[in-house]
Protein backbone atom coordinates (compact mmCIF):
# COMPACT_ATOMS: atom_id res chain seq x y z
CA UNK A 1 0.00 0.00 0.00
CA UNK A 2 1.26 3.10 -0.60
CA UNK A 3 3.02 4.97 2.35
CA UNK A 4 0.48 7.97 2.25
CA UNK A 5 -3.31 9.31 1.58
CA UNK A 6 -4.48 9.64 -1.47
CA UNK A 7 -7.48 12.21 -2.19
CA UNK A 8 -8.83 10.32 -5.35
CA UNK A 9 -11.62 8.24 -4.61
CA UNK A 10 -11.80 5.26 -7.17
CA UNK A 11 -15.08 3.20 -7.69
CA UNK A 12 -14.11 0.38 -5.34
CA UNK A 13 -13.71 3.23 -2.42
CA UNK A 14 -17.08 4.60 -3.45
CA UNK A 15 -18.32 1.28 -2.76
CA UNK A 16 -16.35 1.16 0.58
CA UNK A 17 -17.86 4.45 1.84
CA UNK A 18 -21.36 3.39 0.41
CA UNK A 19 -21.25 0.38 2.89
CA UNK A 20 -23.96 0.73 5.68
CA UNK A 21 -22.72 1.07 8.96
CA UNK A 22 -23.93 -1.92 11.29
CA UNK A 23 -23.65 -4.47 8.59
CA UNK A 24 -22.46 -7.84 9.82
CA UNK A 25 -20.81 -10.47 7.41
CA UNK A 26 -19.06 -13.93 8.30
CA UNK A 27 -15.60 -14.27 6.68
CA UNK A 28 -15.17 -17.79 6.19
CA UNK A 29 -11.77 -18.98 5.03
CA UNK A 30 -11.04 -22.24 3.54
CA UNK A 31 -7.80 -23.67 2.91
CA UNK A 32 -7.11 -27.32 0.82
CA UNK A 33 -3.82 -28.56 0.32
CA UNK A 34 -2.33 -31.68 -1.53
CA UNK A 35 1.12 -32.81 -1.89
CA UNK A 36 2.98 -35.60 -3.93
CA UNK A 37 6.11 -35.96 -5.24
CA UNK A 38 7.38 -37.20 -8.83
CA UNK A 39 7.58 -40.75 -8.34
CA UNK A 40 4.26 -41.30 -6.40
CA UNK A 41 5.70 -43.07 -3.58
CA UNK A 42 4.54 -40.35 -1.51
CA UNK A 43 1.22 -38.22 -0.92
CA UNK A 44 -0.43 -36.19 1.64
CA UNK A 45 -3.67 -33.68 2.19
CA UNK A 46 -4.98 -31.29 4.43
CA UNK A 47 -7.88 -29.15 5.38
CA UNK A 48 -8.84 -26.20 7.63
CA UNK A 49 -11.50 -23.58 8.11
CA UNK A 50 -11.01 -20.35 9.97
CA UNK A 51 -14.13 -17.75 10.54
CA UNK A 52 -14.50 -14.34 11.64
CA UNK A 53 -17.43 -11.61 11.82
CA UNK A 54 -16.36 -8.35 10.25
CA UNK A 55 -19.16 -5.47 11.50
CA UNK A 56 -19.12 -2.16 9.78
CA UNK A 57 -18.53 0.38 12.60
CA UNK A 58 -18.62 3.70 10.89
CA UNK A 59 -18.42 4.94 7.37
CA UNK A 60 -16.25 8.12 7.30
CA UNK A 61 -15.23 10.57 4.37
CA UNK A 62 -11.87 9.48 4.85
CA UNK A 63 -12.44 5.85 5.16
CA UNK A 64 -14.15 2.69 7.03
CA UNK A 65 -14.21 1.61 10.85
CA UNK A 66 -14.80 -2.30 11.17
CA UNK A 67 -14.37 -4.06 14.16
CA UNK A 68 -13.56 -8.35 13.85
CA UNK A 69 -14.70 -10.82 16.61
CA UNK A 70 -15.01 -14.08 16.98
CA UNK A 71 -17.65 -15.89 14.83
CA UNK A 72 -21.31 -16.73 16.42
CA UNK A 73 -21.29 -19.92 18.39
CA UNK A 74 -17.59 -19.45 19.84
CA UNK A 75 -17.43 -20.97 23.24
CA UNK A 76 -15.73 -19.22 26.23
CA UNK A 77 -12.69 -21.31 25.66
CA UNK A 78 -12.80 -20.17 22.10
CA UNK A 79 -12.52 -16.23 23.34
CA UNK A 80 -10.08 -17.22 25.57
CA UNK A 81 -7.53 -18.44 23.12
CA UNK A 82 -7.85 -15.37 20.52
CA UNK A 83 -7.22 -13.09 23.19
CA UNK A 84 -6.88 -10.58 20.06
CA UNK A 85 -10.69 -10.82 19.09
CA UNK A 86 -12.77 -8.25 18.83
CA UNK A 87 -10.68 -6.04 17.82
CA UNK A 88 -11.33 -2.40 15.73
CA UNK A 89 -9.07 -1.18 12.71
CA UNK A 90 -9.45 1.73 10.40
CA UNK A 91 -8.87 1.32 6.68
CA UNK A 92 -8.20 4.86 5.15
CA UNK A 93 -8.91 5.62 1.51
CA UNK A 94 -5.20 4.55 0.60
CA UNK A 95 -2.18 3.71 2.99
CA UNK A 96 -2.04 1.50 5.95
CA UNK A 97 -4.65 -0.29 7.71
CA UNK A 98 -4.62 1.10 11.51
CA UNK A 99 -5.21 -0.09 14.83
CA UNK A 100 -7.52 1.62 17.09
CA UNK A 101 -7.87 -0.23 20.13
CA UNK A 102 -4.11 -1.41 20.81
CA UNK A 103 -4.28 -0.26 24.68
CA UNK A 104 -7.63 -2.23 25.19
CA UNK A 105 -5.94 -5.33 23.67
CA UNK A 106 -2.49 -4.56 25.88
CA UNK A 107 -4.49 -5.28 29.00
CA UNK A 108 -5.98 -8.46 27.30
CA UNK A 109 -2.60 -9.78 27.02
CA UNK A 110 -1.89 -10.60 30.66
CA UNK A 111 -4.84 -12.46 31.36
CA UNK A 112 -4.45 -14.38 28.48
CA UNK A 113 -0.95 -15.25 29.88
CA UNK A 114 -1.49 -16.50 33.16
CA UNK A 115 -5.14 -18.34 32.03
CA UNK A 116 -2.25 -20.78 30.20
CA UNK A 117 0.45 -20.46 32.80
CA UNK A 118 2.86 -18.23 31.09
CA UNK A 119 4.55 -15.06 31.94
CA UNK A 120 5.65 -12.36 29.68
CA UNK A 121 9.77 -14.20 29.23
CA UNK A 122 7.21 -16.72 26.48
CA UNK A 123 6.78 -14.12 24.15
CA UNK A 124 8.28 -14.68 21.06
CA UNK A 125 8.69 -18.11 22.13
CA UNK A 126 8.01 -21.21 19.94
CA UNK A 127 6.23 -24.19 21.50
CA UNK A 128 4.41 -27.11 19.70
CA UNK A 129 0.85 -28.66 20.46
CA UNK A 130 -0.93 -30.40 17.23
CA UNK A 131 1.34 -27.61 14.99
CA UNK A 132 3.77 -25.42 15.79
CA UNK A 133 2.74 -22.35 17.43
CA UNK A 134 4.46 -18.87 18.95
CA UNK A 135 3.50 -17.24 21.56
CA UNK A 136 2.60 -13.68 20.60
CA UNK A 137 1.69 -10.48 22.91
CA UNK A 138 2.15 -7.94 20.16
CA UNK A 139 -1.97 -6.39 20.12
CA UNK A 140 -0.52 -4.89 16.55
CA UNK A 141 -0.47 -8.80 15.41
CA UNK A 142 -4.82 -8.37 15.26
CA UNK A 143 -3.54 -6.41 11.61
CA UNK A 144 -2.20 -9.73 10.36
CA UNK A 145 -5.88 -11.06 10.98
CA UNK A 146 -7.44 -8.01 9.26
CA UNK A 147 -5.11 -8.57 6.13
CA UNK A 148 -5.75 -11.75 6.25
CA UNK A 149 -9.36 -11.54 5.76
CA UNK A 150 -9.43 -7.92 3.50
CA UNK A 151 -11.99 -8.44 0.84
CA UNK A 152 -11.83 -4.50 1.01
CA UNK A 153 -9.53 -3.99 -2.09
CA UNK A 154 -9.67 -2.59 -5.41
CA UNK A 155 -10.45 -4.93 -7.91
CA UNK A 156 -11.40 -3.73 -11.58
CA UNK A 157 -9.94 -5.45 -15.47
CA UNK A 158 -6.52 -3.57 -15.47
CA UNK A 159 -6.31 -3.17 -12.30
CA UNK A 160 -2.45 -3.93 -11.15
CA UNK A 161 -2.93 -6.90 -8.39
CA UNK A 162 0.11 -8.62 -5.91
CA UNK A 163 -0.70 -11.43 -3.85
CA UNK A 164 2.15 -11.90 -0.78
CA UNK A 165 4.95 -13.97 -2.26
CA UNK A 166 4.94 -13.38 -5.32
CA UNK A 167 7.48 -11.22 -7.57
CA UNK A 168 5.15 -8.14 -9.00
CA UNK A 169 2.35 -6.83 -9.68
CA UNK A 170 0.36 -7.87 -12.90
CA UNK A 171 -3.30 -6.34 -14.14
CA UNK A 172 -6.41 -8.63 -13.26
CA UNK A 173 -8.69 -9.40 -16.20
CA UNK A 174 -12.48 -9.65 -16.16
CA UNK A 175 -12.77 -13.02 -17.11
CA UNK A 176 -16.76 -13.22 -17.56
CA UNK A 177 -19.57 -10.75 -16.81
CA UNK A 178 -23.72 -11.32 -15.87
CA UNK A 179 -27.03 -10.47 -14.25
CA UNK A 180 -25.10 -11.66 -10.60
CA UNK A 181 -21.72 -10.04 -11.08
CA UNK A 182 -18.59 -10.57 -12.56
CA UNK A 183 -14.99 -12.56 -12.20
CA UNK A 184 -11.47 -11.24 -12.42
CA UNK A 185 -8.07 -13.38 -12.28
CA UNK A 186 -4.44 -12.75 -12.74
CA UNK A 187 -2.13 -15.22 -13.01
CA UNK A 188 1.67 -14.51 -10.85
CA UNK A 189 5.04 -15.99 -10.64
CA UNK A 190 6.07 -17.25 -7.35
CA UNK A 191 9.20 -15.23 -5.35
CA UNK A 192 11.32 -18.38 -4.71
CA UNK A 193 13.57 -16.20 -2.40
CA UNK A 194 10.83 -15.41 -0.45
CA UNK A 195 9.53 -18.70 -0.17
CA UNK A 196 13.10 -20.36 1.16
CA UNK A 197 13.30 -17.55 3.88
CA UNK A 198 10.11 -18.90 4.74
CA UNK A 199 11.57 -22.47 4.98
CA UNK A 200 14.12 -21.20 6.32
CA UNK A 201 12.19 -19.12 9.79
CA UNK A 202 10.34 -22.53 9.83
CA UNK A 203 13.20 -24.64 10.02
CA UNK A 204 14.50 -21.80 12.84
CA UNK A 205 11.40 -22.61 14.74
CA UNK A 206 11.16 -26.55 14.79
CA UNK A 207 15.11 -26.14 15.85
CA UNK A 208 13.96 -24.13 19.05
CA UNK A 209 10.85 -26.40 19.48
CA UNK A 210 13.24 -29.70 19.00
CA UNK A 211 16.18 -27.75 21.34
CA UNK A 212 18.24 -28.53 18.39
CA UNK A 213 19.10 -25.03 17.72
CA UNK A 214 19.41 -23.76 14.18
CA UNK A 215 20.74 -20.24 13.09
CA UNK A 216 18.83 -17.75 10.73
CA UNK A 217 22.08 -17.49 8.98
CA UNK A 218 22.91 -21.60 8.35
CA UNK A 219 18.69 -22.16 7.97
CA UNK A 220 19.09 -20.02 5.10
CA UNK A 221 22.22 -21.32 3.22
CA UNK A 222 20.78 -25.01 3.45
CA UNK A 223 17.63 -23.49 1.69
CA UNK A 224 20.15 -21.72 -0.93
CA UNK A 225 20.22 -25.37 -2.63
CA UNK A 226 16.45 -25.93 -2.87
CA UNK A 227 14.75 -25.43 -6.59
CA UNK A 228 11.73 -23.70 -6.26
CA UNK A 229 8.85 -22.83 -9.61
CA UNK A 230 5.76 -22.25 -8.76
CA UNK A 231 2.47 -20.02 -9.68
CA UNK A 232 -0.22 -18.43 -8.09
CA UNK A 233 -4.05 -17.70 -9.60
CA UNK A 234 -6.11 -15.40 -7.78
CA UNK A 235 -9.73 -14.92 -8.98
CA UNK A 236 -12.38 -12.44 -7.29
CA UNK A 237 -16.11 -13.18 -7.56
CA UNK A 238 -17.77 -9.66 -7.60
CA UNK A 239 -21.44 -9.27 -6.79
CA UNK A 240 -24.23 -6.92 -9.22
CA UNK A 241 -23.05 -3.98 -7.31
CA UNK A 242 -19.22 -4.61 -7.77
CA UNK A 243 -18.33 -6.05 -4.14
CA UNK A 244 -16.24 -8.41 -3.86
CA UNK A 245 -17.76 -11.81 -2.31
CA UNK A 246 -15.11 -14.24 -2.84
CA UNK A 247 -11.24 -14.80 -3.00
CA UNK A 248 -9.66 -17.80 -4.74
CA UNK A 249 -6.03 -18.82 -4.73
CA UNK A 250 -4.73 -21.58 -6.29
CA UNK A 251 -0.85 -22.01 -5.82
CA UNK A 252 0.95 -24.65 -7.55
CA UNK A 253 4.53 -25.12 -5.71
CA UNK A 254 7.30 -27.38 -7.58
CA UNK A 255 9.83 -27.90 -4.92
CA UNK A 256 13.18 -30.14 -5.05
CA UNK A 257 15.95 -30.53 -2.21
CA UNK A 258 19.17 -31.63 -3.58
CA UNK A 259 19.23 -35.29 -3.50
CA UNK A 260 15.53 -35.78 -2.99
CA UNK A 261 12.79 -36.35 -4.84
CA UNK A 262 10.51 -33.27 -6.51
CA UNK A 263 7.35 -32.61 -4.32
CA UNK A 264 4.58 -30.81 -6.10
CA UNK A 265 2.20 -28.87 -3.80
CA UNK A 266 -1.38 -27.61 -5.01
CA UNK A 267 -2.85 -25.21 -1.70
CA UNK A 268 -6.39 -23.31 -2.82
CA UNK A 269 -7.71 -21.09 0.07
CA UNK A 270 -11.07 -19.54 -0.68
CA UNK A 271 -12.37 -16.95 1.29
CA UNK A 272 -16.13 -16.48 1.29
CA UNK A 273 -17.71 -13.07 2.37
CA UNK A 274 -21.75 -13.77 3.52
CA UNK A 275 -24.40 -12.26 5.58
CA UNK A 276 -23.78 -12.78 9.47
CA UNK A 277 -26.15 -15.65 10.67
CA UNK A 278 -28.51 -14.39 12.79
CA UNK A 279 -29.78 -16.08 15.95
Amino acid sequence: MPPHLSVAITPVVALLLAQPAGGTYELRLERTSAEKTADDKSTSSSFDRDTVLERVVAVRDDGIELEYDNPSGSTDDDRARNWLLPFRVFRPRAGPTLLLNADELASRADPWLKRFKMTRAACGQWGFSWTAYKVDCDPQSALAIAERFDLWGDVGDGVPYRYPGTLAASPLHRVAIGPEGSRYTVDLAIDADAYRRERADADVAIGTIMRKPVTLADALRQRAAMTVVGTVKVAFDTDAAGRVRRRTVTTTLVTREPGETERTTTTVETLDRLPAQTK
